[in-house]
């Protein structure tokens, strides 16, 4: 859920996807914590692009709801989810500087259930986050990491303005490899 304050708040978005299947982009609530726990899971199994493995995602359904929970106090922090047939295809989740002098910026993370890569959902989820982004009066700048690899990932953002700022040397050891991670920016105009 993206803060739901008077100036940031985004409603439920209605989209198609590239399949002209329908999409949701909505906020998470509390109530969708066992779901997301089991969608973390499949994609721990289908995506070699994200910091966990399967059966490392650890929290229980009461710890996910709690932080669900804290996610809705906040008024700059950011947890999206994204639907296809009342099912979760994909997540976008930002935090932000937790300090005065880093609070003006933070770093998302984005993931979707493989059976609808390319298909235009990422882009969804991400041109939703930074309309919110751009709305709230506090966020200056949008961080991301990416495997140096992840080309589909890459293009999308610089689709969006990202700019490639550096490079994390063995970011990630995975099948007995080192693999770097680029660290991609994206300044918001001042209001």
């Amino acid at each position: 859920m993206c803060a739901r304050n008077a100036n940031a708040r985004q409603e439920i978005q209605h989209l198609i996807l590239k399949n002209q299947q329908p999409l949701i982009v909505r906020h998470a609530e509390p109530g969708d914590a066992e779901q997301l726990l089991a969608y973390f899971e499949q994609i721990a199994n289908e995506s070699e692009n994200i910091g966990f493995g399967p059966g490392e995602f650890e929290l229980s359904v009461e710890e996910e709801r709690n932080y669900l929970q804290q996610i809705a106090a906040t008024t700059d922090s950011c947890y999206l989810i994204a639907e296809v047939a009342g099912n979760i295809a994909g997540v976008l989740t930002f935090s932000p500087g937790k300090r005065q002098r880093t609070r003006h910026a933070g770093e998302f993370g984005i993931t979707v259930i493989q059976k609808y890569w390319n298909l235009g959902l990422g882009n969804h989820l991400l041109t939703t986050f930074l309309a919110w982004a751009r709305q709230t009066g506090t966020l200056r700048k949008i961080n991301l990491r990416v495997r140096t690899d992840n080309l589909a990932a890459i293009h999308l953002y610089q689709k969006h303005g990202f700019l490639q700022e550096g490079i994390i040397t063995r970011d990630m050891y995975l099948h007995d490899t080192f693999i770097d991670a680029y660290l991609m920016g994206l300044p918001l105009d001042p209001l």
